[in-house]
């Protein structure tokens, strides 16, 4: 992965880093439980407490602040200092970082994830964008490809896939319709009694969350190569709270994100993905894979969508093929 440096983070926040700390708290709302989507925002609240000798804490709440789709007002209001959140939430609200949930865009590895992620969050129409909530961007949360984990039978060519009611958001929605699948945007705490209930017969999650969300207690199979896309869920403070922080306190804040990231690409890469092929084997899912042609078939159904993406942000007012561009050179270097 190439290092975020403390340099780097300073010129996505425009700030310096000089003064005098006092004590300081803030909270951060988080959803779900501890798992491995969250543990870059431990690490970074380890880290932070351990700099500045516990004058600045960072008390994390999963759950305990705001629903999960609402983590951006509440930072606009100042509810909370730091949060959570993911685009695909409600993409009206952050239309910018929307561009790294279209499908198929190349991405093959968590490091190019956070690369791609941070370019587009350096980018000024993205700052000005998450500036209308008040918000600052600090870090990605990054995934790997998302696939399916469902009930019933299995579509073991992509043409099963019509008519049938899936879960996903953003630009994997998109590419679902594409072929065929009704789409649900729910939130991934509402994912494990739709299934069960039989409201959608799929879910889109990466590795982590189908074993955090419990899809695969009910799953009965799993496709192994669809790789749609994935979603971004950055992480933010409230940029009045931030630039109220003493110098030292911000330092010990921005300097703490490359190692958090590093710790995050470990933990994933090491512990979950070795934890999965098992977690699938003990409840006996059957693992789908789908043929070249196939996928193939699949990626040019789904041409459109960055156009149409290109073609409706540019009517907001966002220099929406200019971001894309910025995604595809980056993955290109």
């Amino acid at each position: 992965m190439k290092t975020i440096t403390k340099t780097a983070v300073a010129a996505l926040l425009g700030m310096s880093f000089v003064g005098e700390a006092v004590a300081v708290e803030w909270n951060v709302s988080l959803w779900g439980k501890k798992r491995a989507f969250t543990e870059h925002v431990e690490k970074l609240a380890e880290l932070v407490s351990e700099k500045t000798n516990g004058d600045f804490t960072l008390n994390l709440s999963y759950g305990g602040l705001s629903n999960n789709r609402e983590n951006l007002d509440g930072i606009s209001i100042g509810a909370f200092e730091m949060a959570q959140f993911c685009a695909g939430y409600h993409a009206d609200k952050n239309p910018s970082i929307t561009v790294l949930e279209l499908p198929f865009l190349g991405v093959s590895s968590l490091e190019e994830e956070i690369e791609v992620s941070m370019a587009v969050y350096n980018h000024p129409a993205t700052q000005a964008d998450l500036g209308r909530w008040n918000a600052t961007l600090l870090m990605p949360s990054p995934l790997p490809q998302y696939n399916f984990v469902g009930v019933g039978e299995a579509p073991r060519s992509l043409d099963d896939f019509e008519g049938l009611s899936v879960r996903a958001t953003g630009g994997i929605g998109r590419a679902m319709e594409s072929i065929g699948a009704v789409p649900n945007s729910m939130s991934a705490t509402e994912v494990r009694q739709a299934l069960d209930s039989g409201v959608v017969k799929a879910v889109s999650f990466a590795p982590h969350a189908h074993m955090s969300f419990g899809t695969i207690e009910s799953g009965e199979w799993w496709t192994t190569n669809m790789n749609p896309g994935t979603v971004n869920c950055p992480v933010v403070a409230n940029t009045d709270a931030l630039n109220s922080l003493s110098d030292e306190h911000r330092e010990a804040l921005l300097s703490s994100i490359p190692a958090s990231l590093q710790h995050y690409v470990d933990n994933y890469n090491n512990n979950t993905m070795e934890a999965w092929g098992p977690a699938l084997d003990e409840r006996g899912i059957e693992r789908i894979t789908y043929t070249d042609e196939e996928l193939d078939s699949f990626r040019s159904a789904a041409g459109s969508i960055a156009k149409t993406w290109v073609e409706e942000n540019n009517a907001k007012g966002l220099p929406a093929q200019e971001l894309l561009d910025l995604v595809n050179s980056t993955l290109a270097n």
